[in-house]
């Protein structure tokens, strides 16, 4: 009869081996699906960069073509395309850091923004090259800032993970 108790009572519980190894594979699981998480919000953040860019080159462009005839051309900041109802407002890089932009004249500008992965297929496709008449001081919204080629991210030279389009 008390051989009958022990089987009873290893039937109703986990060993603390056994404990362990679940919880180790619950570890590992996690780590992997979030591993795949952080590349999923980097592709996601890089594609709003890019959305964002070619928003406010519409906008520019709208700018542009009200203002051809006064001789004013591209606005001298970002933040006057809001004030003047050609974007309703001027979007943000995902990490809270102003796309860069340069008025290099009446007729020609330069914007971007530092993409996070150096793979992505829209850097084939932009610019880089800074424009005819342009500096290269880009800061937030046209004011002075580094020479850097692209400083989507406060205080870095991003270099060739720019994706930058001018007119």
């Amino acid at each position: 009869m008390s051989m009958f108790k022990k089987t009873k009572l290893a039937k109703e519980g986990f060993t603390l081996i056994e404990l362990l190894v679940v919880i180790a594979i619950i570890g590992i699981l996690a780590s992997v699906v979030l591993a795949s998480l952080n590349s999923a919000r980097l592709k996601s953040r890089d594609a709003r960069r890019i959305a964002d860019i070619k928003q406010i080159q519409l906008a520019l462009e709208l700018s542009f073509d009200a203002n051809i005839g006064t001789g004013q051309g591209y606005p001298a900041l970002l933040s006057s395309l809001s004030t003047d109802g050609y974007i309703a407002s001027v979007p943000n890089d995902p990490l809270s850091a102003p796309y860069t932009y340069e008025r290099c004249n009446a007729t020609m500008y330069h914007v971007g923004a530092a993409l996070e992965d150096p793979a992505n297929p829209a850097l084939s496709s932009d610019f880089d090259a800074m424009p005819a008449g342009c500096s290269g001081n880009w800061g937030p919204d046209g004011s002075a800032g580094s020479p850097a080629v692209c400083s989507g991210f406060p205080g870095v030279d991003q270099g060739s993970h720019c994706y930058d389009l001018r007119p």
